[in-house]
């Protein structure tokens, strides 16, 4: 079961962990790429502070996001912003999230996210606390995806397995990570049965995009594609 207090407390954490680390940037670093493909520093860090208030959005019954054109050009345009600026709002969007969440709500109720994609209300702290901490990564100055906390790395995998469950272009997948978890996904798509094991931070690094698999163990067939979250 969901827990969005819980949720919520952990999110204060890394966001608390992220803008630590943001201080230590300057102009050049913030302009340079980051670890996301056409994507600098900056890019990153405006993106999260839009989805924090396209959050409130969701939580307040209107719309994340005008639409996508909408999305992209604002994270363009604040992209490239005096640092000293977009740390500000890196602060005070996350800030207006949090104190939007804390107002008295049904979090048991049905909240319609970007593209149409429904789901609970007490989730959304938690999908917050992905784009938190998977960014910080993204960032690439110094937090990895081995210091994620072990909680965050084992829902994360939960909700990407979901995700890739029956999927139409994955076949099916068990994930065994070396500490004896195990998931399975996929299923939708015809071919042998795979099993991978590794490290969880590399499994989700493989099912989240941020790493390739190489360093994964594969039996019954090659690692499989995954299609783009």
């Amino acid at each position: 079961m969901i827990d969005h207090a819980h949720d919520l407390a952990a999110l204060r954490e890394a966001t608390d962990r992220l803008l630590s680390a943001t201080v230590k940037l300057d102009e050049v670093a913030a302009a340079e790429p980051s670890r996301l493909p056409g994507w600098s520093r900056g890019h990153v860090l405006a993106h999260l502070s839009r989805n924090a208030d396209a959050l409130v959005n969701v939580l307040q019954g209107r719309p994340m996001y005008a639409d996508s054109e909408t999305r992209d050009r604002d994270i363009e345009r604040d992209a490239h912003r005096p640092l000293t600026e977009q740390l500000a709002d890196l602060r005070e969007s996350a800030a207006r999230f949090l104190a939007a969440a804390a107002e008295p709500a049904d979090w048991s109720r049905t909240i319609t996210m970007r593209n149409g994609v429904t789901d609970s209300a007490s989730r959304v702290p938690f999908r917050r606390w992905v784009e938190v901490e998977l960014h910080h990564v993204d960032l690439g100055i110094g937090y990895e995806l081995e210091d994620l906390p072990n909680e965050f790395v084992a829902r994360e995998i939960d909700f990407l397995a979901e995700r890739f469950d029956r999927h139409p272009e994955v076949v099916s997948t068990g994930l065994a990570a070396d500490d004896g978890r195990f998931w399975t996904t996929g299923g939708g798509a015809e071919g042998p049965a795979v099993a991978v094991r590794g490290p969880a931070p590399e499994l989700l690094g493989w099912l989240a995009g941020r790493r390739d698999g190489s360093v994964l163990e594969v039996d019954g067939g090659p690692l499989p594609v995954l299609p783009p979250l």
